[in-house]
């Protein structure tokens, strides 16, 4: 096991299970920084949004660290504010045009517009079909929103990326999209550092000589979560990753499904800032 494994999106398409997230890291220096060390030290996934404001600085980073374009999977998500058909194809152009790229990895749905997610959706359909994207999904969905997309969608969704750490484990809604054959991304998976002063995640850590972070990050793989923590500090970006030359048991790893209070640190789908 390594920073190159993958799973397979329904498609066929190998997604890498472990990334970096630029959530809140500023464009220019900062996101550029960040996303360079990331692929120097062996991360292949980015994932962005529009509503970051920073796709300019990692398509400069990407096209400016050396590694070939092909081997680097790229995610951004249309902003609530140009969701809808028309306004999710123009959308994409400036988030391509931004990102300096020709095709995209995945295109997220970034929250569940009520009003406008199944229009969105038809966009996305669009631009899959059309060749300009390798995979389509979501983020932040509920069984009902895909219950009520699914009513006109000609695809499935091929990932959920929701926010999930050990105090929100999301199991009931990790079994939905498991036998929907949809892949679940966790966001703010350290629970925003939230969880790093943790005791329970302490005392398991100290048995491996890891971190609270690592020993989360290492919990979403062995679950076959998709994970994406954010850093824009070099040492911790590469600490994230080592997370691959150990494992935690089953013990270890009923004990930190135990720790789920149901508790967000960020918005609520139902209830959230358009």
């Amino acid at each position: 096991m390594g920073l190159t494994d993958t799973v397979t999106l329904h498609n066929g398409v190998q997604m890498p299970q472990f990334g970096l997230g630029v959530w809140q890291v500023d464009d220019g220096d900062e996101v550029i920084h960040s996303v360079k060390w990331a692929l120097e030290a062996g991360y292949r996934m980015v994932d962005t949004a529009a509503a970051y404001g920073n796709e300019k600085g990692v398509g400069q980073a990407i096209k400016e660290s050396g590694v070939s374009r092909d081997d680097i999977f790229v995610t951004t998500k249309v902003a609530n504010s140009n969701q809808g058909y028309e306004e999710t194809l123009a959308a994409f152009e400036d988030s391509m045009k931004k990102l300096g790229l020709e095709t995209l990895d995945l295109y997220l749905i970034h929250w569940p517009v009520a009003e406008s997610f199944v229009d969105t959706w038809k966009a996305m359909e669009k631009l899959y079909k059309d060749g300009r994207i390798r995979a389509i999904g979501v983020c932040n969905f509920h069984q009902h929103h895909f219950e009520k997309l699914m009513e006109t969608a000609e695809i499935k969704p091929m990932v959920n990326q929701i926010e999930l750490h050990p105090y929100l484990n999301q199991e009931p809604l990790r079994q939905f999209c498991k036998e929907q054959d949809i892949v679940v991304e966790a966001y703010s998976p350290l629970g925003s550092g939230n969880l790093l002063q943790n005791e329970d995640l302490k005392a398991i850590g100290e048995k491996y000589g890891k971190s609270p972070a690592q020993v989360m990050l290492r919990w979403d793989i062995q679950h076959g979560i998709v994970t994406i923590p954010k850093s824009v500090h070099k040492e911790r970006i590469q600490q994230n990753a080592d997370i691959f030359d150990f494992e935690l048991t089953q013990e270890d790893m009923d004990e930190i499904d135990r720790l789920n209070q149901n508790h967000r640190f960020g918005w609520n789908p139902e209830r959230f800032d358009k």
